[in-house]
């Protein structure tokens, strides 16, 4: 089970999940932590906007939408939570 941090004005929620492929968002929701995303997860704004500090290599693909809404494949680092997929451990900074 993938284990993922998430870290919120200096606020860690450390939570495992069973279901490998689930987007930050949703891994967010299921656990109560409050993420922002003011398009539903839809992936036209930026507001659920992530910094992945640790686990990039398990971070799926970034996305048609992440690139059209800005994000940089050059620095795959910033990512939209609703479209980064997790396939392992990984640490995440909220709306950084």
């Amino acid at each position: 089970m993938p284990k993922v941090v998430f870290i919120k004005n200096g606020e860690r929620f450390e939570v495992e999940t069973e279901t490998v492929g689930s987007s930050l968002l949703e891994i967010a929701k299921e656990n109560n932590i409050d993420m922002d995303n003011a398009c539903g997860g839809n992936g036209i704004c930026t507001t659920c906007m992530i910094r992945i500090l640790e686990g990039q290599e398990n971070a799926g693909p970034m996305t048609e939408r992440e690139e059209i809404m800005g994000m940089d494949p050059e620095d795959p680092s910033v990512r939209l939570g609703c479209q980064c997929m997790v396939n392992g451990d990984m640490e995440v900074e909220l709306a950084y």
